[in-house]
C-alpha cells in the first residue's frame, strides 16, 4: 500500500484464546468481534475483564466498558420495603437446583431498555456447559412451589460475574441480588460485576468504578 496501513479499530478474532489489551476498547467498551463461546475462551474472557455480548443476529461481540458497574457485596443497600419483604418470609432461596429455568427466563422475559435478547441458543448451550464444569452458578427463587425470580453468573472464586436476572413477581430479582450479596461477604468475594449501569442495580448500592481499577481488584486474591 502506498498510504501507511491502519490497524482496524476492532479486532477479530481467530482460534487463538488471548484477546487485544483492554485499553484497545472502543469508547463504547467494544474490544473484539468473532471467536467462539467454547468454555476456555468465555473463562478466558471472564478472568481478563471482557464479556459476550451481542444480538441473534450479529456476530459475537466481546466488551470491556469504561468504566464498569460493580456492587460489593457489604454495600448493598435494602431499602425498608425490602426487609420487610425478607422479613415476610414468602419468598425462598435456593443455589443450582434449576440452573435450565432460571436462564430460560432470563431469555425469554420482555425488558423495556432491551428489546429482544442476547441470550442466543448458542449463548445458552455455552452457559449450560458452564454451568457443568462449575463455573457457573444460578440462585432460584421460589414462593410456594413456583420459581418467580432468580439470577445467574460465572463464578471466579473471589469475583461474582452477574450475567442475568429476571422476575415474575415484583421484588423476585432484588430478593436474588441481596441474598447472592450476603453470602459473598461471608466468603469475603471482592466484588459483584454487573457490567453495565442499570438504575434497579444503582437503587442497590451498585457504582461505577474505572476499568483500571475494576481489572486490580479482578487480580486481587483473598
Amino acid at each position: 500500500m502506498n498510504n501507511q496501513e491502519r490497524e482496524l479499530p476492532i479486532a477479530f478474532l481467530g482460534k487463538e484464546l488471548g484477546f487485544p489489551p483492554l485499553d484497545k476498547a472502543s469508547e463504547e467498551g467494544l474490544l473484539a468481534i468473532g471467536g467462539d463461546l467454547s468454555a476456555e475462551r468465555l473463562m478466558c474472557a471472564y478472568r481478563s475483564g471482557i464479556f459476550p455480548w451481542f444480538n441473534d443476529d450479529a456476530l459475537i461481540l466481546w466488551w470491556s466498558p469504561d468504566p464498569r458497574m460493580v456492587l460489593f457485596p457489604q454495600k448493598i443497600r435494602v431499602s425498608k420495603s425490602m426487609q420487610k419483604i425478607i422479613s415476610y418470609g414468602q419468598l425462598k432461596l435456593t443455589k443450582n437446583t434449576d440452573f435450565e429455568a432460571v436462564i430460560d427466563h432470563c431469555a425469554s422475559i420482555e425488558r423495556k431498555d432491551h428489546p429482544g435478547t442476547w441470550i442466543t441458543p448458542n449463548m445458552k448451550k455455552a452457559y449450560i456447559e458452564l454451568y457443568r464444569k462449575g463455573h457457573v452458578q444460578s440462585y432460584e427463587v421460589w414462593r410456594e412451589d413456583m420459581l418467580v425470580g432468580g439470577l445467574y453468573g460465572v463464578d471466579l472464586g473471589h469475583v461474582f460475574c452477574g450475567e442475568s436476572m429476571f422476575s415474575l413477581v415484583p421484588n423476585a430479582s432484588k430478593f436474588a441480588l441481596i441474598r447472592l450479596a450476603d453470602e459473598l461477604a461471608q466468603k469475603n468475594y471482592v466484588m459483584i460485576d454487573c457490567q453495565v449501569p442499570t438504575p434497579h442495580l444503582k437503587s442497590m448500592g451498585a457504582e461505577e468504578i474505572s476499568r483500571n481499577v475494576f481489572v486490580d481488584l479482578l487480580k486481587r486474591k483473598v
